[in-house]
């Protein structure tokens, strides 16, 4: 198994869409692409789902980002949630 992501969560906040779900590493994988569903990604929050993380999990792309699949990195073996903006 490699990284993978889910959208569980498609809502609307104001004028914005707002998706939530979560991702999934094996033991050697540090990221990969977050599919957030979203055409135009302007914000996410990553938040591993340890309660100790070794490291911050980061989001490897200048936001805004014109695309569905943001690139995140993390620790190996690190699982957690995330919620993303955007339209």
């Amino acid at each position: 198994m490699v990284f993978s992501s889910t959208v569980s969560v498609k809502g609307v906040m104001g004028n914005k869409r707002v998706h939530m779900g979560t991702f999934t590493n094996t033991a050697v994988t540090t990221g990969g692409n977050l599919d957030t569903e979203l055409v135009v990604c302007e914000a996410v929050f990553l938040q591993p789902g340890a309660s100790v993380a070794a490291d911050q999990c980061s989001v490897n792309e200048t936001l805004p980002f014109n695309g569905r699949a943001v690139t995140i990195v993390t620790t190996a073996g690190v699982d957690g949630f995330w919620i993303a903006w955007g339209t």
